[in-house]
């Protein structure tokens, strides 16, 4: 008895034909050269394959990331940035004293039979010399007797003395270590005027029942403060922290030798802007002093890029004044609207304050303070409409500053509990930052690595973070991307390929004039270079 046939339609037989397993047969019976140019990838596809087969070994990750172009640290105090060595070094130096039971710094006279011994002690007492070094930083804190967040905001108490004057060092320091992670760009916080706004702001008193006043009057009592603040003399707080700037940039050129083309250190290479930072601790009149003289350095001082609120965000003064500093920045917003704002917010987690202190900080931080980045922002699930909130954010394209291993060792917030996840879901911006790498005992590269540790993240998103973080950079000029979420070139430089030689005349012209642009052609060909050793 004959079989039966099987007929099928020709539709069905031309399906059943060009079937996957029947491609893959075909595939593998191709000569070798077709097969290769079948499975050929781009340089990113195979340092992407590469960087998986790697990604579970924690040398081998680190080796690889710390080559890894990284763009820029936006998000980093300079002083929480100097490793506490280097304190105990600078205290020595300047003849300071040291009491070995608060590691509290003090100008003399030192006593060592009262505990008080000379800071320069600690370059040969080994056992003082851990114990300031741990009591200045986040090394060992578990044996500490106080929380993480105790710890790193208690340290600064401590070695801030040995500080003063050496600002010109910190930077030297924070860009030779940012150009050993491959860090092209710096945007570093600090005090310019040495408090000589906040100063100013002693001498204005808030007016009782301001809280309580009308928008429209509460406007009319912050322009008279600001027209008294320029009568008292803001502009000499102004001249006071450009004087400042050019002090320390001098003293890095110095200690990096940047002007000897032969001798000059890496770190000369990384570029620097710098953002004010305001203490919002402070009561309210000097910390509206603060943000005048920041925005009015804005105006006339382009390394100058930004502002920020700075100190712990749990603390009495700063839950107590956070709505009061939201409203000054809305108005301040409207008098300098060209000066950037990125503030810190949500640096908070549950129990560390009362769960309605988690529900607002982020949402103000942008509707009211104007922010166009957020550090930190790790109570973000906690807000009322988080979904509506990160929607937002990602509309907006308010890029948020994340911080690792700051939020691991201060809020013992890490892995599943951190909002990385939640973001990049939303499509908010994000790029990986240090805030206190001194303090905190890490870099760059460190910073990575948790994110790929902690979070699973693969190299193309890491690419993309470091591409973000140039793209957000409150640096001059325009961007070289006309789309930045598929990094599409600009219309001048759409030809052109970073790392294949050199741009072509128009796209040259444009780099030129456009400082953001010319870091971030820098940086793609950076990359090229990368990719093509993996």
């Amino acid at each position: 008895m004959p079989k039966p046939r099987l007929s099928l339609p020709a539709g069905a037989a031309r399906a059943l034909f060009f079937s996957p397993l029947l491609l893959l047969i075909i595939l593998a019976a191709r000569p070798p050269a077709l097969a290769q140019r079948a499975t050929a990838s781009t340089p990113e596809q195979k340092t992407a394959r590469h960087f998986e087969s790697i990604k579970a070994e924690p040398l081998e990750l680190y080796m690889f990331l710390r080559q890894m172009p990284k763009g820029a640290d936006l998000h980093n105090h300079m002083t929480g940035s100097v490793y506490a060595e280097s304190y105990v070094r600078w205290a020595a130096e300047a003849g300071m004293c040291v009491d070995r039971k608060t590691m509290l710094l003090f100008n003399g006279p030192c006593d060592e039979a009262s505990g008080r011994p000379a800071a320069s002690t600690a370059m040969t007492d080994g056992v003082l010399y851990r114990s300031m070094i741990d009591a200045w930083s986040m090394r060992n804190s578990e044996y500490a007797g106080q929380s993480g967040h105790d710890q790193f905001f208690d340290s600064f108490g401590k070695f801030g003395l040995a500080g003063n004057n050496r600002y010109g060092d910190m930077l030297a320091e924070v860009t030779a270590r940012a150009a050993s992670g491959r860090v092209a760009y710096m945007e570093l916080m600090l005090t310019p005027d040495n408090g000589k706004s906040r100063d100013l702001g002693r001498q204005l008193k808030w007016p009782d029942g301001a809280a309580d006043a009308s928008p429209a009057e509460l406007a009319k009592v912050m322009e008279q403060m600001r027209q008294e603040l320029l009568r008292l003399g803001i502009s000499q707080a102004v001249r006071e922290g450009q004087n400042t700037l050019n002090i320390m940039e001098a003293r890095r050129k110095e200690l990096l030798k940047c002007d000897d083309p032969n001798k000059a250190a890496p770190g000369c290479g990384v570029t620097v802007r710098y953002i004010f930072q305001i203490a919002r601790a402070n009561p309210p009149a000097q910390a509206f002093a603060q943000m005048v003289a920041a925005m009015e350095m804005a105006l006339v001082e382009p390394r100058l890029v930004a502002l920020n609120l700075v100190q712990a965000e749990d603390s009495l003064p700063s839950m107590t004044y956070f709505p009061l500093q939201m409203l000054m920045l809305d108005y301040l917003n409207s008098v300098y609207p060209k000066v950037n704002i990125t503030l810190h917010a949500g640096e908070l987690a549950p129990g560390l304050v009362p769960p309605d202190g988690l529900r607002f900080h982020v949402r103000d931080s942008v509707r009211k303070g104007h922010a166009k980045r957020i550090g930190h922002g790790v109570a973000v699930a906690y807000e009322d409409d988080p979904v509506g909130l990160l929607r937002e954010m990602s509309e907006k394209r308010v890029m948020v500053e994340i911080c690792l291993s700051s939020n691991d060792g201060i809020l013992g917030v890490r892995g599943k509990q951190h909002p990385l996840p939640l973001y990049l879901k939303f499509g908010v911006p994000v790029a990986l930052a240090t805030d206190d790498e001194g303090v905190s005992r890490s870099e760059m590269t460190r910073e990575f690595v948790k994110a790929v540790e902690d979070h699973g993240l693969g190299y193309v998103q890491l690419k993309a973070m470091a591409r973000t973080s140039l793209e957000h950079a409150f640096v001059e000029g325009a961007s070289l991307w006309k789309d930045a979420g598929r990094w599409l070139p600009v219309s001048e430089c759409k030809s052109d390929r970073a790392g294949d030689g050199s741009p072509s005349g128009e796209c040259q012209r444009f780099l030129k004039g456009n400082e953001k642009a010319r870091l971030q052609w820098a940086l793609e060909g950076s990359f090229a270079d990368f990719e093509k050793k993996h």
